[in-house]
């Protein structure tokens, strides 16, 4: 890729990098989990898609609202790091949950505490990456981060894929396995990760405070609005799971297809990130969109394995132009003492709309089909397109 070029990898700072593996880390721990837990709920505990579209939403948007409490405590201190290992601790402690669980209640307790940990070191750890990235490097130091964290995310269901073949779909067993490199991914933090001095005779903020939330700007909650309507249209990757089961895939199998689009985004995060330092913001974002109507399609086309693929691919190809640049997005449009509170409100916008479009695509799943969900999703994503059509057109700085 020509975007990713030694000497800018080179000139990202250590620390930036070390966060990234803590990401992959961390992602292999939850994808081995994330990965079956669809197919747990479904074929061991009896539950429906509308069950699977509720606990996934009020999972995801309950770790994106709560970033927006981190974010304005990591303000308020001053200091990111400690609430970025408070939150992997939590997430690592609460692996042992899902393989014990004997109801869906307990899956949805042991989904939401996990979340919660990732909502606690989600807002802190990107701002600290702001805080770290010269600017100039920004989009490819989030590209970079979200590389590695997306590398975890497609190594996770291989191991899964492998342990399920191995001890004969024993999904608790594999459960207890994911517990161990999210353990890694703490201790890594701890002793690798070195935290920018706060400047001497800076006061405390209070972010809260109306003169503050003020001094965000018109330019960063156009960005917030923009990132919940993409939440809206990309509801829970748990359906393409549930997608891949249609189409008679060994259960064993079935979580390769995050392997597929984890690879695809793994593989483009970096150079599009690289891309945003140099090109419209808004350009991207609409390709970005362009490629899910796409991939929602291809999905809404057929159950066979070679189609669900297609699609998956497409998906990861979508969320690697776009989710670094959303990131960056945030960072260029707030105060550097604010950045922990614009990633809170930005998740807590984006939160609330992940449990809207996984609830409602649970709902169409059971009363319409699989399908309808995607051309549903097609749907939402050309309103998108149209939104975003409105929004003044942006130029990433070029070096």
């Amino acid at each position: 890729m020509p975007f990713a070029s030694p000497g800018t990898l080179r000139q990202i700072p250590a620390s930036i990098w070390v966060l990234g593996f803590v990401s992959m880390l961390m992602d292999i721990s939850s994808e081995m989990i994330h990965s079956l837990l669809p197919l747990f709920m479904v074929s061991t505990l009896g539950a429906s898609a509308f069950a699977v579209g509720l606990v996934e939403g009020l999972a995801e948007s309950t770790a994106l609202i709560v970033k927006v409490f981190s974010g304005t405590l990591s303000d308020y201190l001053g200091r990111r790091k400690g609430l970025a290992v408070a939150g992997y601790a939590m997430g690592a402690l609460t692996k042992p949950l899902f393989a014990l669980a004997p109801t869906l209640g307990v899956v949805l307790t042991a989904r939401l505490l996990d979340r919660i940990g990732k909502g606690i070191r989600g807002a802190p750890r990107d701002a600290l990456v702001a805080d770290l990235a010269p600017p100039l490097l920004r989009g490819a130091a989030f590209g970079l981060r979200q590389s590695l964290d997306t590398v975890g995310a497609f190594i996770g269901p291989l191991l899964a894929v492998g342990l399920m073949l191995l001890w004969a779909n024993d999904f608790r067993a594999v459960f207890w396995v994911a517990v161990v490199p999210g353990l890694l991914a703490v201790a890594l933090l701890c002793f690798g990760v070195r935290e920018p001095r706060r400047h001497e005779g800076t006061k405390h903020i209070h972010p809260l405070r109306r003169d503050n939330l003020q001094r965000l700007g018109a330019p960063y909650w156009r960005v917030v609005a923009i990132g919940a309507v993409f939440t809206l249209a990309r509801f829970s990757e748990a359906f393409l799971v549930l997608r891949a089961q249609q189409g008679g895939m060994a259960l064993a199998l079935v979580p390769l297809v995050m392997v597929a689009m984890n690879l695809v985004y793994a593989a483009c995060a970096y150079p599009f990130g690289r891309l945003s330092d140099r090109m419209s913001h808004r350009t991207l974002l609409a390709l970005g969109l362009l490629v899910l109507v796409a991939a929602d399609l291809v999905l809404a086309s057929g159950n066979h394995w070679s189609v669900v693929l297609a699609g998956v691919a497409l998906w990861g190809l979508h969320m690697g132009i776009t989710q670094g640049l959303l990131a960056t997005m945030v960072a260029d449009a707030a105060p550097p003492d604010l950045r922990g509170t614009a990633y809170g409100f930005f998740n807590l916008m984006s939160g609330i709309a992940m449990l809207v479009a996984s609830v409602v695509a649970g709902l169409v799943w059971d009363r319409l089909g699989a399908s309808s969900t995607f051309h549903a999703g097609a749907a939402f994503c050309i309103v998108a397109l149209a939104g975003l059509a409105w929004q003044p057109a942006r130029a990433a700085s070029t070096p």
